[in-house]
């Protein structure tokens, strides 16, 4: 079973490991979605002490949302369900801009609250900052809801230093969601010493590096219409053949381990600190169980050194995101 962490000041308590269930309904090709197993997936999370679920509006957008409840029927109080609104859409689901005006928070939440068939939301984060709406603003909104009971603890997604703490001040934040990995280290510097100057946990989304850290992926145009890996910049020409290297060094150590790279990526972050929750996604049960292993992999000092000065940015190849993506970032 996995052990317990603090996301915060404020009470919220989680497994150390969670699921990231975007892929299940998202971004990846639809030839590869199977709701019966990912359904499935979510019941053997909860079976290995798994309670984190992380879903969002904008995956399907809403299905995931839906996926999710039905998966925990009978359940609901198993699990700690994070949920992010934010964005706004076209007629074809399409993600269009950003909307965090107070009103359209608690419409969102009030949605996300019906499509998961449950009375409260464990953990609300604001998807992507809005430009045209001060954070305080939108983060009393959020506040409101917590008073009325829809939603317990607040969390915000991808925001810098300034936005953090005028957030924090206007309401505890409990969580901050943003990418970080082996090879994703831009919260170091100015974020992670900021979140544990201000009690604020850490939820790194694409802990696995999307995929390289675990060894097993393709380049972009193998991928097909539709999977968000094909425009990611990193699987794309000469960027995928050094970012194939750079990883090696994880297979080594997961070798020395007797374990998988992934599992070595994972137990990377878990010893990064005790108030990091890294929710890698699967709709595998296969990968869940894989991911979850991590847990119980011990990495040495040496270790952490080693990972620590062989995947610096430097070495990393092709921006994260492609200029689209890069403009909702707050940093």
């Amino acid at each position: 079973m996995l052990a317990t962490r603090n996301l915060g000041t404020e009470g919220l308590a989680v497994s150390d490991l969670g699921l990231g269930c975007m892929g299940m309904s998202f971004a990846y090709g639809p030839g590869e979605r199977d709701d019966n197993e990912s359904i499935k997936t979510i019941h053997r999370a909860l079976e290995l002490g798994c309670t984190f679920f992380d879903t969002a509006e904008a995956y399907g957008p809403y299905t995931n949302e839906e996926l999710l409840a039905r998966a925990l029927q009978g359940k609901r109080d198993q699990a700690v369900i994070a949920t992010k609104f934010g964005f706004t859409f076209s007629a074809d689901g399409v993600v269009n801009g950003t909307d965090s005006r107070p009103e359209h928070v608690r419409e969102a939440v009030e949605g996300s609250l019906r499509r998961l068939n449950t009375d409260r939301i464990d953990l609300l984060y604001q998807h992507r900052l809005d430009p045209n709406v001060p954070i305080e603003e939108t983060v009393g909104a959020m506040g409101e809801l917590v008073r009325e009971g829809k939603v317990l603890f607040l969390g915000l997604s991808e925001v810098g230093e300034d936005t953090i703490r005028r957030a924090h001040a206007a309401h505890p934040i409990s969580a901050l969601q943003s990418e970080y990995s082996l090879w994703e280290r831009n919260l170091e510097p100015v974020i992670i010493p900021l979140l544990r100057e201000l009690g604020i946990g850490i939820v790194p989304f694409a802990p696995l590096g999307r995929g390289f850290l675990t060894g097993a992926v393709k380049r972009a145009e193998e991928y097909p219409e539709g999977d968000y890996r094909r425009g990611d910049p990193r699987y794309q020409g000469a960027n995928f053949d050094a970012n194939m290297r750079a990883a090696a060094i994880v297979r080594e150590v997961a070798s020395r381990h007797h374990a998988t790279p992934g599992q070595i990526a994972l137990a990377w972050l878990l010893h990064k600190g005790p108030d990091i929750v890294p929710i890698p996604g699967t709709k595998h049960v296969r990968y869940l169980e894989e991911n979850l292993g991590a847990s119980k992999v011990h990495l040495s000092a040496d270790d952490m050194a080693t990972l620590d000065g062989s995947l610096t940015p430097d070495k990393i190849s092709g921006p994260r995101y492609n200029e689209r993506q890069a403009a909702m970032i707050n940093r």
